[in-house]
């Protein structure tokens, strides 16, 4: 179905991010008959810049750079544009970022955006949202190939979280708007679950704990507490499917406001035990067991958030362990993609044998940069 966008306008928000670039980088591969597309964030990266001059020659890029809390901003973004893919946001597991901010960018700035699509007749909004708008709550009940039909309660342990699951509400609630022109917006929301590959800053981070470490990665993560983690580029896939979508009267009806899981068949593992699948062929180790009983991790993760809240009046202290970052990484959540292989045709563009390769190779080319970095000091 390549061309299916043809003539479509597409702004890709968050387009210098991790996943932001990876979708944008397949729109231009799989999509060479569109309109335009326009990749917006507020810091064009290098790297954002050498993938649009790739495709200039093809497909007219646009760079726009600006904040997503910016409503005159905005409103320059989405004139004449067709469809909006929604990934920009600040992710935050550590609570490093206040709530204020958080809230200002991936709530109220999905608000704005979603309000300029209305101003400016934009037709189709896709969002990126994430599994931590489910949880895990702060029990640490598991999920087990959880569904969009399921019911899970309980309090979500982060503002991130909350942030995101708000915005993702704000979307939904959107589907059906009544346009400026008469016509009505169509939204509808995908939720990845962890999110791996190359470019990933947080395998970035753990690969250089184990560079620091003798080559043994760290582990914080429980054996027994799987996940189920997706691909990148089977993300961006998914939102390409999600647009093709949109723009099929018959699919339409189906996703219009709908939310949908979203991952691939990468064999359910615990994060840890994720990080040595992918590096153990760099010769890269990973840790037996934690370093101390799970109990014993959660409670120093709450004597460290005690310690935080009784240094706040003289200065902020960011534990580097939290209750909520102990129970995501030790919960047992895994979810299914029948959901959207059912309404949109969905299969992963790579396998798992490919996507490790891919990232492997990534990794390794970090390794013997950290490797030339040392010899130089």
């Amino acid at each position: 179905m390549s061309g299916a966008l043809s003539g479509l306008s597409c702004l890709v928000t968050g387009a210098s991010g991790f996943v932001g670039l990876r979708i944008l980088q397949m729109l231009l591969e799989e999509e060479e008959r569109l309109g335009e597309v326009r990749a917006m964030d507020k810091t064009l990266s290098g790297r954002l810049r050498h993938t649009c001059d790739r495709f200039q020659s093809k497909i007219q890029v646009k760079l726009l750079e600006g904040d997503v809390r910016d409503a005159e901003f905005l409103d320059r973004c989405c004139q004449g544009v067709d469809l909006v893919i929604h990934t920009a946001a600040v992710i935050d597991t550590t609570g490093h970022i206040n709530k204020e901010t958080l809230m200002s960018i991936n709530l109220h700035g999905t608000e704005r955006l979603l309000e300029s699509c209305v101003q400016n007749n934009v037709r189709y909004f896709i969002y990126t949202s994430s599994m931590e708008v489910v949880g895990p709550n702060t029990r640490g009940d598991p999920i087990v190939n959880g569904d969009e039909e399921m019911v899970y309660e309980g309090k979500l342990g982060f503002y991130y979280g909350e942030s995101k699951r708000r915005a993702e509400q704000a979307v939904l609630r959107a589907n059906g708007r009544e346009l400026h022109n008469g016509g009505s917006l169509v939204t509808c929301s995908l939720r990845p679950t962890y999110i791996f590959g190359e470019g990933s800053q947080f395998l970035q981070m753990h690969l250089d704990q184990a560079f620091q470490n003798g080559g043994v990665f760290k582990r914080t993560s429980k054996k027994e507490a799987l996940v189920n983690p997706v691909y990148v580029g089977n993300v961006a896939w998914g939102h390409i499917l999600a647009a093709r979508a949109m723009k099929d009267p018959d699919s339409v009806k189906k996703i219009a406001g709908k939310f949908y899981y979203i991952c691939d068949d990468t064999p359910h593992m615990s994060y840890s035990d994720l990080n040595h699948a992918l590096g153990k062929e760099l010769g890269l180790g990973v840790e037996d067991r934690l370093l101390m009983p799970y109990p014993l991790f959660y409670f120093m993760a709450s004597m460290m958030e005690l310690v935080s809240f009784l240094l706040r009046p003289f200065f902020r202290f960011v534990p580097p362990l939290t209750r909520h970052l102990a129970i995501l990484l030790n919960t047992t959540f895994t979810f299914s993609y029948k959901k959207i292989q059912s309404d949109m045709g969905y299969k992963p563009f790579y396998k798992w044998e490919e996507a490790k390769r891919l990232t492997s190779t990534w990794m390794d080319t970090i390794l013997l940069q950290r490797k030339e970095a040392n010899k130089k000091k």
